[in-house]
């Protein structure tokens, strides 16, 4: 089935009286100066960048249910708690692993770099590539090394992570056509793109992979990958190299948790309903200095929801709506969206109760006036109404100009896929996506609470509350756009 709506067509059709003056009764309790004092105190060194499955996410997951409790909100976890833990399920190369060239050892983490999981142990002359081979080379059963080439095309375009992904993009494309030649290893040594944030880019593969029970990180590797300090070039480029390599695995189990809390809705029937509103209090933790500093504090990503919804909470408790709220603070978003995924195979209310999801990630920087709203243009409209709705809140209430591009399914960036919305929309749950974009300080240290725009964040949170209230009071929920059955999922 083909979408017809188009955004045009999105606010042609929406019923002049979604268009009417705010109807949310508690704006004026949503606080500039509260946002901004609770997200100074999350987004603090204290919390340690809050990475999912270690302490600094435990520490800020007590402290946003504490918040809840006082903001008047109920528990809606496990056990008559705010809380629903889940283990992560991590992978990484373990740190006994060995790799030696010429009977010298290359410093694992610092010379050398495992970029995907596989245990094995083999060696062997080192053959060095100049270029990618043709089809005819016989590579077969062999170690080779090259320099990383440029991944095509080479999307300049990438806000986010831009080395990283140059680098994961340029490894991915580039064994797999050796891999097609049968060789037993390969070593990547680094370009100059590569190089410039090599802390950055290797201490992504030395975290290893995250999943939760049932939802099995990405296949091991079956040859190594290894990527090499573009120091080492001149070593495998020599002729007459011979490595030792010795990778060894581990797996364990880490803790992570969801913070659920609801406020009771007012009408007999409608209150076994449900508007969900969704964001993740975790971030990156600790990591490479840059510029001396370690802590990756996440104050837009995504702090910026964590306080909102603990503003709209305390609104709504105030004044509930006809249907329930549910907050829902997601544990782990950052290693796979995985507390969301882990809460709608696990929901502690029936799923199907659930109207609508209000999802928000990163909405305090960028121009005071734009804003952008994702899960209203096809593909990834999956309720036309619920989209009406949240356009008709912006029109009336804060009227910002909305950047659709990030919807469209040949973004680069892929932004629809990379939040909390999205294992509710592949649920066949009506979801929406609130954000203001990316940035240059998008996971790097330098996202802290001095950048954010307290006026845009407060703006925002009144448009989420608008567009949550008026799923709340509507008598019939919104619908989703397409059945089921001709839905695609994707992975984030």
């Amino acid at each position: 089935m083909k979408y017809k709506l188009t955004i045009l067509c999105l606010v042609i059709i929406i019923p002049s009286a979604l268009f009417a003056q705010s109807t949310a009764p508690k704006l004026n309790m949503i606080q500039q100066q509260e946002l901004k004092d609770q997200l100074y105190e999350l987004a603090g060194d204290d919390f340690r960048g809050r990475r999912g499955g270690e302490l600094g996410e435990m520490r800020a997951s007590a402290w946003v249910a504490q918040k809840a409790m006082e903001a008047g909100l109920l528990p809606a976890g496990e056990d008559g708690t705010y809380f629903q833990f889940f283990n992560l399920k991590r992978s990484r190369t373990a740190d006994q692993s060995t790799i030696r060239i010429n009977d010298q050892a290359l410093e694992l983490w610092q010379d050398v770099w495992p970029t995907n999981l596989v245990e094995t142990k083999l060696e062997g002359p080192v053959t060095w590539l100049d270029k990618m081979p043709d089809t005819t080379a016989d590579l077969k059963g062999k170690i080779v090394a090259m320099k990383i080439m440029p991944p095509a095309p080479m999307t300049l375009k990438w806000v986010s992570l831009w080395q990283y992904r140059y680098t994961s993009a340029a490894i991915r494309q580039q064994s797999r056509e050796l891999r097609r030649h049968g060789v037993a290893a390969i070593i990547f040594v680094a370009d100059k793109p590569t190089e410039s944030l090599m802390s950055f880019t290797g201490f992504r593969y030395q975290k290893g992979g995250y999943a939760i029970e049932g939802r099995e990180s990405s296949n091991p590797g079956t040859i190594p990958i290894i990527l090499a300090g573009n120091a080492l070039e001149s070593i495998f480029s020599e002729p007459g190299n011979y490595i030792n390599i010795n990778l060894k695995t581990e797996q364990f189990d880490y803790p992570s948790v969801n913070v659920i809390a609801k406020a009771e809705g007012t009408d007999p029937e409608l209150k076994k309903e449900y508007v969900l509103f969704s964001g993740h209090q975790d971030h990156d933790g600790v990591g490479p200095a840059v510029n001396g500093d370690p802590i990756w504090n996440g104050a837009d990503d995504n702090a910026t929801v964590t306080v909102a919804m603990l503003a709209i909470g305390k609104a709504w408790t105030k004044q509930p709506a006809k249907r329930s709220a549910l907050f829902v603070w997601h544990g782990s978003e950052e290693r796979g969206l995985l507390g969301s995924r882990y809460f709608v195979g696990n929901p502690t209310v029936p799923l199907s109760s659930i109207a609508a999801v209000l999802n928000g990630d990163m909405i305090g920087r960028n121009a005071p006036d734009s804003a952008a709203l994702l899960g209203v243009t096809e593909p990834h409209l999956n309720s036309a109404e619920l989209a009406d709705m949240a356009l008709a809140a912006n029109e009336s209430l804060s009227k910002f100009k909305l950047d659709f591009s990030w919807d469209a399914a040949n973004h680069p960036e892929n932004w629809y896929f990379r939040s909390d919305h999205l294992p509710y929309a592949q649920a066949d749950v009506p979801a929406i996506f609130f954000t203001t974009l990316l940035h240059s300080d998008y996971h790097t240290p330098f996202d802290s609470p001095d950048k954010i725009d307290y006026e845009k964040l407060t703006k925002m949170t009144k448009w989420i509350y608008e567009t949550g209230w008026r799923v709340a009071e509507t008598r019939k929920r919104p619908a989703l756009t397409i059945e089921a059955e001709e839905t695609e999922s994707e992975g984030n």
